[in-house]
């Protein structure tokens, strides 16, 4: 079920059984796997890869661009694996491209993960 105060890019790609809960924005080039969860408040930008039975809470941002000097725009993503927990405000940043190669980073997060922030 996707709540009507939800903001889904025609282009980004969601399984049948995706689950979006109010005031969440997912933009363009976003793949979300089946059986997933993602809370209110949540934002999923460009380049993220989610797998199935995902469960994201709110306020977390999927896929912002990398908070690297060396970052310079170039195309990244990021993917987050099966069954995996992002927890309440988390931000998960693209990858960006090792020094002397040409092919682009991607953040990997394994399944089964869980993330959270520790204060």
């Amino acid at each position: 079920m996707i709540h009507p105060h939800t903001y889904i890019h025609p282009n980004a790609r969601l399984a049948t059984n995706v689950k979006v809960d109010p005031f969440t924005v997912i933009h363009q080039d976003v793949e979300i796997g089946e059986g997933t969860w993602i809370g209110s408040n949540v934002t999923i930008m460009e380049g993220a890869r989610i797998g199935k039975n995902c469960r994201v809470f709110p306020g977390a941002v999927i896929a912002a661009i990398p908070q690297d000097m060396k970052f310079q725009g170039e195309y990244s993503t990021v993917c987050i694996g099966d069954n995996t927990t992002i927890r309440e405000f988390v931000t998960v940043n693209r990858g960006t491209k090792v020094k002397d190669r040409s092919l682009p980073f991607v953040q990997r997060i394994r399944r089964y993960g869980n993330l959270k922030v520790i204060r």
